[in-house]
């Protein structure tokens, strides 16, 4: 899926274009998803194989699914679910609380 954010979409709104002849395009305000562009020429059972991926990465962004049950919903295998997440720059795994002290814990042990 391609890519683009608001300020490269208002340069060039014909590129855009061109890649959702192929497939959609995932418009991106800041780092978030915003909006989706697809083509209406595509039949809607070919969108709905192309928009899976988008869902799943999206409810897997908000961390409504699981990485494996966003994987599953995109009708990818894992490891393509993942290179298209690190494509849209969604982390897949988050720092939590205990990511200092562990990081300070194995520092510790290193040393």
């Amino acid at each position: 899926m391609y890519a683009t954010n608001v300020r490269n979409l208002k340069r060039n709104p014909s590129e855009a274009l061109r890649q959702a002849e192929h497939e959609p395009v995932l418009i991106l305000k800041g780092n978030q998803p915003n909006a989706l562009l697809f083509n209406l020429q595509t039949s809607l059972g070919d969108l709905s194989e192309q928009l899976k991926p988008a869902l799943a990465a999206a409810l897997f962004k908000d961390r409504v699914l699981s990485l494996g049950a966003a994987a599953q919903l995109s009708g990818l295998s894992l490891s393509e679910f993942i290179h298209h997440l690190a494509q849209l720059d969604i982390d897949v795994v988050l720092a939590d609380q205990q990511t200092d002290q562990e990081l300070e814990t194995l520092a510790k042990w290193l040393s």
